[in-house]
């Protein structure tokens, strides 16, 4: 995808990337580059020569990214099972663009999609759970907080509002129900560890069926370690949610805290990307079909 999505989005193309290369990366301007569709919400991404990638923020928001990967991801990269970017140049604003920008390692693989995973998504379900508990062993001493690590009590009012918005769209006394619910799960007592805090179907990368990366790690820092059971709505069919859970040993309370976060998350993307992100969206309704329809 490459329209706008939000309404401070910095204008991006082909031309700019050339000239921030030129002027910053001049080793790499020759190479081949174009625009690789992405459901990304923070970034756009350019597919630079067979094995780079050119990662840009869309908004504010993304900008002190770059830092936060370029300093963890080295760290993090050795302790876990699965590849995930490197990053190989930090560019500076330039040539208009106003913020920090990266150069990375391309990594190989589709993104994963929820309702067309093969054997029940039990092989991916395993993957996930041991990428998760292999970072949550990561030791967590000076690591930024993660950006969705916190209680989930700090998102009531924009889950709340966003419930609203979706009056006529989605059964909303459910959802209601549904987060409430979760709000009412003890929060977590244990100490922050590691968490990505983002492992959508866009951030991840399977090749036949298995995990083979997982990116965009801007979120990423220390928290609740149920914010990365995520997955067990966005994309595990029922089979493979058990076996994410039973993996990783997730109890009542922490579990409900990864549902209440899943559900949160869709509420607040489908009324704001119904009509710029059509991928996004749908996974979104996916989340909540699922949450919805799920025993408690």
């Amino acid at each position: 995808m490459g329209g706008r999505m939000h309404a401070d989005e910095a204008d991006i193309d082909e031309a700019l990337v050339r000239r921030l290369l030129a002027a910053q990366f001049p080793r790499w301007a020759g190479l081949p580059l174009r625009r690789f569709p992405s459901s990304g919400t923070v970034n756009a991404v350019f597919r630079l020569g067979d094995d780079l990638a050119v990662r840009l923020p869309r908004v504010r928001q993304g900008a002190g990214d770059v830092a936060r990967e370029g300093r963890w991801l080295p760290l993090l990269a050795p302790a876990l099972p699965i590849p995930i970017p490197s990053v190989l140049g930090q560019g500076l604003p330039g040539e208009g663009f106003p913020w920090p920008w990266s150069v990375c390692r391309w990594l190989d693989g589709d993104n994963p999609e929820a309702g067309a995973l093969s054997g029940g998504g039990e092989a991916l379900a395993a993957d996930l759970a041991s990428f998760v508990a292999a970072l949550r062993e990561v030791e967590p001493a000076g690591a930024p907080g993660a950006y969705r690590g916190g209680p989930l009590s700090r998102l009531d009012e924009a889950t709340r509002a966003a419930i609203g918005e979706l009056d006529g769209m989605i059964d909303t006394a459910a959802a209601t129900a549904a987060w409430k619910e979760a709000l009412s799960a003890p929060e977590w007592q244990g100490g922050p560890v590691w968490v990505h805090a983002d492992l959508m179907p866009g951030n991840l990368l399977v090749r036949d069926g298995r995990l083979s990366g997982v990116i965009d790690w801007g979120t990423a820092g220390a928290g609740d370690p149920a914010c990365d059971l995520i997955p067990a709505w966005n994309l595990l069919p029922p089979a493979g949610r058990e076996v994410f859970r039973a993996a990783l040993g997730a109890d009542d309370a922490t579990w409900a805290r990864g549902r209440g976060r899943a559900l949160s998350m869709a509420l607040i993307q489908l009324p704001y990307y119904k009509d710029t992100n059509p991928a996004m969206a749908a996974n979104a309704r996916h989340v909540i079909r699922e949450v919805l329809g799920s025993p408690r």
